[in-house]
């Protein structure tokens, strides 16, 4: 290569370079000031979409999961979970949030927003759900192929307006609130999926993946 060529190379590479740094400053949030251990109101910060709660939002114990739709021990995870927070839904607070971990599950991001988009028409829970309860389904499917995928689950649920939907799915607040999630996970230093974390005290798999120990850890709780 030539001189000339080489100082071109260069000077590209810097732009590129420094281009990434600004986008990465610019995609980043600070939350420093945000009190994770608490549910959060919506706020131009996450989007003004507020942390989405199952159960009491007054509960004095509260078990807050960072997951990824796509991540299999996150789906290894749901059926428990479902359980045990239906069973203690007067007692429980539970609050999900995003945490797709993209580098390995390419099509975790687009499982976020499908529910964030599903719950700005009041669809939340059950996109949860039918995520979860069908990931074999979706989670390796190709990009034009999960749209459609997803599209379907969402009439399924009972969302009423599919155009939006659609939309909603690349709307800045849904990225945005993506993007609030993900940021918290980084300050408390959650880098795997799942983290639960109960009143604080973080719950490992050997616990949730036994229905029996994590039901007596919730009892413990509850006390």
């Amino acid at each position: 290569m030539s001189k000339k060529a080489w100082i071109i190379f260069a000077a590209v590479t810097v732009f590129v370079l420094a281009g990434l740094v600004f986008l990465s400053r610019n995609n980043q949030v600070d939350v420093s000031s945000v009190d994770d251990a608490k549910i959060i109101a919506a706020s131009t910060a996450n989007g003004n979409i507020a942390d989405h709660v199952y159960g009491p939002t007054s509960g004095k114990t509260m078990l807050i999961e960072y997951g990824d739709f796509q991540c299999p021990a996150c789906g290894s995870a749901y059926p428990n979970l479902k359980e045990l927070t239906t069973e203690f839904k007067d007692k429980l607070t539970f609050v999900f949030r995003n945490l797709p971990l993209t580098s390995i599950h390419p099509n975790a991001r687009a499982g976020a927003a499908a529910a964030e988009a599903a719950g700005l028409q009041g669809k939340y829970w059950e996109m949860h759900d039918k995520l979860y309860e069908n990931q074999n389904d979706w989670s390796n499917s190709a990009t034009d192929q999960r749209t459609s995928i997803f599209e379907g689950y969402a009439r399924a649920v009972g969302v009423k307006d599919i155009a939006k939907f659609k939309a909603d799915m690349s709307n800045k607040n849904v990225n945005d609130k993506i993007n609030f999630d993900m940021a918290l996970a980084k300050k408390i230093g959650a880098s795997a999926t799942p983290t639960l974390l109960l009143n604080g005290k973080k719950i490992e798999s050997d616990v949730w993946a036994d229905k029996a120990k994590f039901k007596a850890e919730i009892e413990d709780a509850l006390k």
